[in-house]
């Protein structure tokens, strides 16, 4: 008797080549590697594929795939990584504009974050007494990472970086260079002609810029390890005001992508999260919040409830009801 054998196609799962037989769905291939369907998620071309198709949806030549387990509340294996540092936490917080440095550091730890920004300011050489965050957020615990707030031209910020990697040794850095006051929006020529120059230098830039999968690409090459687009106006609290950007900005890029600024609740991070983001950087949300350290909690639970929606794979928007029972068989 003559065996027929199928032909193969040649798809990518979970970073590595392999061959499959031609004309199977994408429910077949989960079980084939002894997978429950049910019990993971499936990206397909950078595409969630939602559970209730993955019997329907065929793997076809030149697919990449992406087949993942459910990991509850952003623990287990489901960490990020910038740079080559890895981290649990998807939230990252402000140290500006609460009342004093003890509700900054309670709301730091309420939000579960291990990453916080500093601004580099000038020593307040006249008291010497005066406080100093280290004193209550230790840099041995959480990470600092050092921002440019308040620059307007590349040279200032790559100035205050430089004296930020002297005072720290820190190589990891938060980018931001603004066009004018009124808005915050990002002056996007200083900003591509900072992150190459600190590239070059050896820091290791995440990028404030504007909600443009362009620009994105355009700070990526220059040597941006993650991309930050505005949701909205930094400390408006609008919320994300282009969600179909952020997503292109999600889907062309080849590094960690964070929604940075615009948050002004829980589910504006969920939002940022659902859109696939690995994660959000936020300060008035929480430091302007009538209780800081609880609003914190609910970031932290925003961040972890949109990252689980995000690997569950939402079910498909339709122009019309679909009842959830069955309509024959009615009394």
């Amino acid at each position: 008797m003559k065996v027929i054998e199928m032909a193969k196609i040649q798809i990518r799962l979970n970073g590595d080549d392999h061959q499959i037989e031609q004309g199977g769905s994408i429910a077949d291939l989960v079980r084939s590697l002894d997978l429950d369907p049910a019990k993971v998620a499936v990206e397909r071309n950078r595409e969630i594929v939602t559970r209730s198709t993955l019997a329907e949806v065929m793997v076809e030549q030149g697919d990449e795939l992406e087949i993942v387990h459910f990991v509850g509340g952003g623990s287990g294996d489901d960490n990020w990584t910038v740079a080559g540092r890895t981290f649990r936490s998807r939230l990252i917080v402000g140290t500006g504009k609460y009342k004093d440095f003890a509700e900054n550091a309670a709301a730091v730890e309420a939000s579960g974050a291990e990453i916080v920004t500093v601004a580099v300011r000038r020593v307040n050489v006249t008291d010497r007494n005066q406080p100093v965050l280290m004193d209550f957020i230790d840099p041995k615990k959480i990470t600092y990472l050092p921002n440019t707030a308040g620059c307007f031209n590349a040279e200032d910020a790559i100035r205050t970086l430089r004296l930020a990697r002297e005072a720290g040794g820190w190589d990891l850095v938060k980018l931001e260079v603004l066009g004018e006051a009124k808005t915050l929006y990002p002056n996007m020529r200083e900003t591509l002609e900072a992150t190459e120059v600190l590239a070059k230098e050896g820091f290791k830039p995440m990028v404030y810029c504007v909600d443009d999968p362009i620009a994105a690409k355009q700070l990526e090459d220059a040597g941006a390890v993650a991309i930050m687009p505005l949701g909205a106006p930094i400390g408006s609290g609008l919320g994300i005001q282009n969600r179909v950007t952020i997503r292109l900005i999600v889907e062309g890029a080849n590094v960690p992508v964070l929604v940075d600024a615009g948050v002004g609740t829980a589910s504006d991070a969920a939002v940022a999260m659902e859109l696939g983001c690995d994660g959000v950087l936020m300060n008035t949300a929480i430091a302007e919040a009538k209780e800081p350290v609880r609003m914190a909690r609910a970031m932290k639970l925003a961040v972890a409830a949109g990252r689980e929606a995000y690997l569950s794979g939402r079910m498909g928007r339709r122009m019309y009801a679909d009842p959830s029972s069955p309509l024959s068989g009615l009394i």
